[in-house]
């Protein structure tokens, strides 16, 4: 059996990630409305009733927006942590199966384990996932104002990554958000620069790593250009080699070996 993932968009305007192995599909995150939800899914030939589940980074609406329609539309349980479901009490009330994950604990859903990871950012309880179907790992990081030895631990050794590359810091300072919103986002509970995840990934183990996606770009701070020579610098690979999640596409099935 072959562990899959695909994007169905990753941005400020929504993020939803699937991972496939076996008969089992999982989505992380969901920040789109449900027609829209169910129309990017169907890009990836994917109904939403085949899904196994939802689980959930943190309340911000780019990312959880769309978790409770769809989850009460298509009957799906949802994982999320204690902190993410008390912030947004009401929109979980009447959906059946919300189970509250240890930010600590491994966990399973079908044939995939999932590893949470705790990440700074200005939310109440955020995580970030690492997926394995028990030889092979996916990382995410998106969402996280820094690195912390923590962070470098859980994705030493991935053999594939999704890599959040926000801004460039200059872009950042020299564009038209305002003196508050660029400390937010640049900050330590914000997101990460271009600088940032190449200095994060040049931390990492990556002598297994067959796939690296840089997800979560600012469409006014950044460019895709931008994001994949940092990162590419970072592991001394070819520019080509180095995939983009996109606010509109996501980015197709890709397999891990």
């Amino acid at each position: 059996m072959t562990m899959r993932f695909a994007s169905l968009g990753s941005g400020s305007e929504g993020n939803a990630l699937l991972v496939a192995m076996g008969k089992t599909q999982v989505l992380m995150d969901c920040g789109f409305g449900l027609q829209d939800t169910i129309t990017r899914l169907a890009r990836l030939k994917v109904e939403p009733d085949q899904l196994n589940g939802i689980v959930v980074t943190h309340e911000h609406g780019d990312h959880i927006g769309g978790v409770a329609k769809l989850a009460r539309k298509f009957n799906l349980p949802v994982w999320l942590t204690h902190g993410t479901l008390r912030s947004t009490p009401k929109a979980f009330a009447n959906i059946e199966y919300v189970h509250e994950i240890d930010p600590h604990q491994v966990f399973a859903i079908g044939d995939l384990q999932i590893t949470p990871y705790l990440v700074p950012h200005d939310a109440a309880e955020p995580v970030q996932f690492v997926f394995s179907d028990g030889a092979r790992r996916l990382g995410v990081l998106t969402d996280a104002g820094g690195s912390t030895p923590h962070i470098e631990q859980t994705l030493s050794g991935c053999h594939a990554l999704v890599l959040e590359c926000n801004h460039d810091s200059d872009m950042l300072m020299r564009g038209e958000y305002s003196a508050s919103l660029k400390q937010r986002v640049g900050g330590r509970f914000g997101h990460l620069s271009n600088h940032a995840s190449a200095e994060l990934l040049a931390k990492l183990d990556v002598s297994a790593l067959q796939h690296l996606v840089t997800a979560h770009l600012s469409r006014k701070n950044n460019t895709p250009e931008l994001a994949v020579l940092a990162l590419s610098r970072a592991i001394g690979c070819a520019e080509s080699w180095v995939g983009v999640a996109s606010q509109e596409q996501g980015f197709a099935w890709r397999e891990i070996d």
